[in-house]
């Protein structure tokens, strides 16, 4: 797994700069980030989705970007590993002040996780704006063609949403 987030260091080298102590730092820091070393020596193909969703994670932040571009990164993942993804995900972007931007399909998690939304339809931008502007039963019906209804979640406020 170590050997994947390596390929994160890639970019910063060169025919002058080869591997370095610095990227050898950036690695182990990527390791620790994401909670993976006591798998660091594991080959990918043991470790569980939600621990190799961490690697290919781990892999981005070895890079030292401010921003992570995310395609899906819960797709495939059982609801345990979507949320310690996600809140993983949280955790950078408060902690380390990452900007995370990110594709998701689930609303809910969405409205759960996310700052700032932006709703396409068609390719074309529909809204953007907070969870609590942007998600609305009109958005939902217009955007996804689902019937649905939009309650606050008790504890946290975030918008939940049911479809009919």
């Amino acid at each position: 797994m170590r050997e994947l987030v390596a390929q994160g260091r890639y970019p910063h080298q060169n025919w002058l700069q080869q591997w370095s102590r610095d990227d050898e730092l950036k690695v182990e820091a990527a390791i620790a980030t994401t909670h993976l070393e006591e798998f660091a020596n594991r080959p990918l193909d043991t470790l569980s989705g939600g621990q190799r969703q961490r690697a290919w994670i781990a892999m981005a932040l070895a890079q030292d970007t401010d921003i992570l571009l995310l395609d899906e990164p819960t797709t495939y993942l059982d609801m345990a590993h979507q949320l310690e993804v996600l809140d993983l995900l949280h955790d950078l972007n408060s902690q380390q002040e990452k900007t995370i931007i990110m594709v998701l399909h689930d609303l809910n998690q969405a409205c759960r996780y996310a700052d700032h939304l932006i709703a396409l339809r068609s390719g074309v931008v529909y809204a953007q704006g907070t969870p609590q502007t942007v998600m609305t039963e009109t958005l939902v019906r217009e955007v996804f063609g689902l019937d649905s209804q939009i309650i606050r979640d008790p504890v946290t406020g975030d918008a939940t949403l049911y479809s009919h």
